[in-house]
């Protein structure tokens, strides 16, 4: 149990640092290819811009942990990390289509918009998630 254990302990330090910097790097392009400034509208208190952005990131951190849970390797992690992030990443635009006020509304602190591209955003996830389980 214990042999198991200490050989199992790489593969999961591995694994779980590919996972925290395909983390950094979804974030880093999200909040770049939105128009508004996430980080400072939350530091501001704005909830409209914390709800829109956990959306988002949980909707990318489930594909990517079924990924973990199914890959053979860390660059097929990786690749599955990469389609996840597109994934957001065009969830968000076709929102931002859909409702192109919301662009002023999250920033204006305008929940409403915020909750439902954080939902259109976990939906995605989910479903992206089901899609990886191969």
């Amino acid at each position: 149990m214990l042999n198991h254990f200490l050989t199992a302990v790489p593969s999961f330090f591995a694994y779980f640092g590919v996972a925290i910097v395909l983390i950094a790097i979804f974030l880093l392009v999200y909040v770049n290819v939105t128009p508004y400034e996430e980080v400072a509208l939350i530091r501001a208190g704005n909830s409209a811009a914390a709800v829109s952005l956990s959306g988002a990131l949980f909707g990318f951190v489930m594909p990517v942990a079924n990924a973990i849970a199914h890959s053979e390797s860390l660059a097929d992690l990786a690749a599955w990390g990469g389609v996840a992030g597109i994934v957001q990443i065009l969830a968000y635009l076709a929102a931002r289509f859909a409702f192109p006020q919301m662009n002023s509304d999250i920033p204006a602190g305008k929940v409403a918009p915020a909750i439902f591209l954080a939902v259109l955003s976990l939906s995605v996830g989910l479903v992206s998630a089901a899609c990886m389980s191969y």
